[in-house]
């Protein structure tokens, strides 16, 4: 699938590092939509514990020949449900409502300032970073890459964001200049609309709403491959391959829409894989177009 030209010289390769970010412990039906007579399963309301599942919480670090991208930020490195000190602060910051819905394990080494550094990197050193919807996992990190030169969400999160307290915690981007950017038409995704970044077709912010109003994918392509980076519109390979949506949509049509373009860049015999930020079978590593 030809999603648009590249003119990068050849050669020059584009470096992916899947980054794990911790885990967080949700109920079954937050990654895959259940049939039941509970409207709040996804939240972990009125369901035990035999419900429960640990996943991955992944972010990206694109090393481009024209700057640092890093997709997400993972958890705030003072939030650990397996110490009482963090247990108490992510409380504290976000409520008990969203810690019966989503509690994260963040294991030393593993906070967004610490991958950086493993690789060789600060804050200052990368020039964007995209957060691709505004949920606790992928923007509880955000402090702790503040000093990024550029911090970039969708205008349709941005909006909806400040619609809503109840999904949202403003607090966890308050001390951080975010910039709201506009996908542009242009054919590309379910939408028909994405963000050249480098104006060169090789990594586009592509709208893929559902999950949430503003969710972005990043589509990267090079040297005749691509992958895409598809955060939450589906948690695990089965999303798309089974048409299974998240627990939680703001527009089943939307997410269905967006789930099964991602289901046709899987199909394509050029695509090196689909990365969801929480499927269990994707592990660390370092991926070359």
């Amino acid at each position: 699938m030809n999603q648009n030209s590249n003119d990068m010289k050849e050669n020059q390769n584009i470096k992916v590092h899947v980054l794990h970010c911790g885990q967080v412990q949700v109920d079954i039906a937050t990654p895959f939509k259940q049939k039941t007579l509970n409207p709040f399963a996804y939240a972990g309301i009125f369901r035990g514990k035999k419900h429960q599942v640990i996943i991955p919480v992944s972010a990206y670090l694109i090393e481009h020949p024209k700057g640092l991208v890093l997709i997400d930020t993972g958890w705030d490195s003072n939030w650990n449900i397996l110490e009482p000190q963090g247990k108490r602060a992510f409380i504290k910051q976000n409520g008990r409502v969203i810690y019966q819905a989503s509690k994260p394990i963040l294991p030393e080494g593993q906070a967004m300032d610490e991958q950086l550094r493993s690789l060789g990197y600060t804050p200052e050193d990368i020039d964007y970073v995209l957060i691709t919807h505004l949920d606790l996992d992928h923007v509880g990190g955000l402090e702790l890459v503040k000093n990024a030169k550029n911090i970039w969400v969708s205008s349709e999160e941005w909006k909806a964001a400040h619609k809503s307290s109840l999904r949202y915690n403003s607090k966890l981007w308050e001390n951080t200049k975010i910039e709201p950017f506009n996908f542009q038409e242009n054919g590309i995704g379910p939408e028909k609309c994405s963000l050249d970044l480098f104006g060169d077709g090789s990594v586009q912010f592509v709208s893929t709403p559902g999950h949430t109003v503003g969710l972005t994918s990043v589509l990267v392509q090079n040297n005749g491959k691509q992958l895409l980076i598809c955060a939450d519109v589906g948690y695990a390979h089965k999303s798309w391959e089974e048409m299974i949506l998240p627990g939680y949509t703001t527009s089943k049509k939307q997410a269905f829409a967006s789930l099964k373009w991602v289901r046709e860049i899987s199909e394509a015999p050029n695509c090196l894989g689909i990365f969801a930020t929480h499927d269990p079978e994707v592990k660390p590593q370092v991926v070359v177009l």
